[in-house]
């Protein structure tokens, strides 16, 4: 599984971490990932989509 979502293509995003002395090294910040049970053109599915689709009913929860 990629970190990605399913439904609005949010993905990992990339920058830089500074230590105190100002040393860059690389960094990731992944997307907050819930694996749910939706309803996909009419039929139950796991998908994974983060909290931000969840929280503004983008997807319909198949229960």
């Amino acid at each position: 599984m990629g970190s990605i979502c399913e439904l609005c293509g949010k993905s990992a995003q990339t920058g830089f971490r500074y230590s105190h002395s100002h040393i860059r090294t690389k960094r990731r910040w992944l997307p907050n990932l819930h694996r749910v049970k939706a309803r996909v053109d009419g039929t139950p599915r796991r998908i994974y989509v983060c909290t931000r689709c969840l929280r503004s009913d983008k997807v319909q929860r198949a229960l």
